[in-house]
């Protein structure tokens, strides 16, 4: 038949290929595709595109490593011992103050208190009325392992308050929270070894610097 090949013809070309000579180190291989009839998958298209990708993998474990890596100067963990509002409102005093409530088990008040401040940008009615919910089957519920401490009177006014839920429910309750945490877990982070190790290690890197 016209175009086809032959039996004898296949083994010859599958013959020159594996007895092809072995190609000299540094020498690149004939840019063949992983369709060719070996099916060996090994040509030059299919390894760029697994070293582009354990390229992006390192790059992506790198920005992760350097993120983890990244902390305060000893400027602002100094500022923290000033202003318990100043500690919130940096991402850095955040996360190592929850670090040390999580060693109390009470990192919950954090999480509370910073749903609450997510909850108060919200505009949308179904997004506050989603978030509410929330928040509440999460941290006020009697019924949520997560439950915060709230007054009995405190509690009331919120459940009174999911008929109609609004971005500013939980104001009263995340004050009360936010003072349980500047008054009794405060002072305990201030004096604690999370805290102690993380002006010892900036006052370190000053040294080195």
């Amino acid at each position: 038949m016209p175009g086809s090949v032959s039996g004898v013809e296949m083994r010859k070309r599958q013959a020159a290929h594996i007895e092809a000579p072995p190609q000299a180190p540094g020498q690149p291989r004939p840019n063949t595709c992983c369709l060719c009839w070996c099916g060996c998958c090994k040509c030059l298209w299919s390894e760029d595109r697994i070293e582009r990708s354990e390229r992006q993998t390192c790059t992506k474990m790198d920005s992760i490593e350097a993120a983890e890596e990244q902390q305060p100067s000893l400027d602002e963990a100094l500022s923290w011992a000033r202003s318990f509002e100043m500690m919130l409102r940096s991402l850095e005093g955040r996360e190592v103050f929850r670090e040390f409530l999580r060693s109390e088990y009470s990192e919950d008040n954090l999480l509370f208190w910073l749903a609450c401040e997510e909850l108060k940008k919200e505009t949308d009615p179904l997004v506050v009325e989603e978030k509410s919910r929330i928040i509440y089957e999460d941290y006020v519920s009697i019924l949520s392992p997560k439950e915060v401490s709230l007054d009995s009177r405190v509690r009331e006014g919120i459940n009174q308050s999911l008929t109609e839920p609004s971005n500013l429910m939980y104001e009263e309750a995340q004050f009360q929270i936010y003072t349980l945490m500047h008054r009794d877990s405060f002072p305990r982070f201030l004096n604690s070894i999370v805290y102690r190790d993380l002006l010892a290690n900036g006052r370190r890197t000053c040294l080195d610097t």
